[in-house]
């Protein structure tokens, strides 16, 4: 009888896989996080409406008259306010959107090396099912020897 060959067992010689997004967030300085906040907060309904409430009244208050007029119409004020707060916001929202593409990249290089690992473990899994359809034909070629032998 043929001598069957079974493939060394796989080693697993890689450290455990880590969540990208957790290592980002332990690196997080505070300038960083105060980014991702104002990119969040700036960039919901919430802000949105809010901020449009707060001009609808700072127009009827300067136009009726209700009170003082601290910034009559064409709201040169209002206007500086507003350039003032795109002026601060816009980078700082780069800065966070800067932020998310390295952890993109560091997340697809990630993937990467995942499906590197799994692909090796899928070919080893290939030549260790080859060997035992290998070993199976023996067996089988070796039982019908066996059967062949015996009278009738």
């Amino acid at each position: 009888m043929k001598k069957l060959h079974f493939p060394q067992p796989y080693q697993h010689n890689h450290p455990p896989i880590r969540d990208v997004n957790e290592l980002f967030d332990e690196q997080l300085g505070f300038g960083e996080r105060a980014a991702d906040w104002v990119a969040n907060v700036v960039g919901s309904w919430t802000f949105i409406i809010i901020q449009s409430v707060l001009l609808a009244i700072w127009v009827a208050l300067n136009t009726m008259a209700w009170i003082r007029h601290w910034d009559p119409y064409p709201f040169i004020l209002m206007n500086l306010v507003l350039s003032l707060q795109a002026a601060y916001t816009a980078p700082v929202i780069m800065m966070s959107q800067n932020r998310q593409a390295d952890r993109d990249r560091v997340e697809a290089h990630n993937d990467y090396l995942i499906n590197q690992k799994a692909e090796e473990e899928v070919r080893v899994i290939l030549d260790h099912l080859a060997a035992q359809d290998e070993a199976l034909a023996t067996i089988h070629d070796t039982l019908e020897q066996l059967t062949a032998r015996l009278p009738s």
